[in-house]
């Protein structure tokens, strides 16, 4: 006998903000408008797990609803926020000699690099743990 399922459409409001970097993965299959160009920045931060803007590390880095780029990292105790407009993001140049991206704001000319994290596993811990 076969059992009928049950399923319910809830609204759950509007999705969040995706989150880049570290936490979590680049929204690939993000909407994109018809008259987009394809975007080479927008391709190296799809790999990309941290930032490193004006020579810092910045975990946090996300699209905004308009395709707006938003980094935020910690200089010391002050809270650095910087923000890009897709337009700013497809104007944007590659310097091979620095291998970093140069984007210019409204507050200037600013260097990003794409980095891929890496990581270890401690054994040590474990075994530790587990004593």
């Amino acid at each position: 006998m076969a059992m009928a399922q049950a399923t319910s459409h809830l609204d759950h409001g509007p999705s969040p903000t995706p989150t880049l970097g570290y936490h979590a993965g680049f929204p690939k299959k993000r909407p994109t408008a018809m008259t987009a160009v394809t975007n080479p920045l927008l391709q190296a931060l799809e790999t990309c797990d941290m930032l490193i803007i004006d020579g810092l590390h910045a975990f946090d880095f996300s699209l905004d609803e308009q395709d707006q780029l938003h980094v935020e990292c910690m200089n010391g105790r002050t809270l650095e926020h910087w923000r890009f407009t897709l337009t700013q993001m497809q104007a944007a140049t590659f310097d091979q000699a620095r291998n970093s991206w140069i984007i210019t704001s409204d507050s200037g000319d600013h260097h990003l690099e794409c980095v891929a994290a890496t990581s270890g596993h401690d054994d040590e811990d474990d075994e530790d743990e587990n004593a």
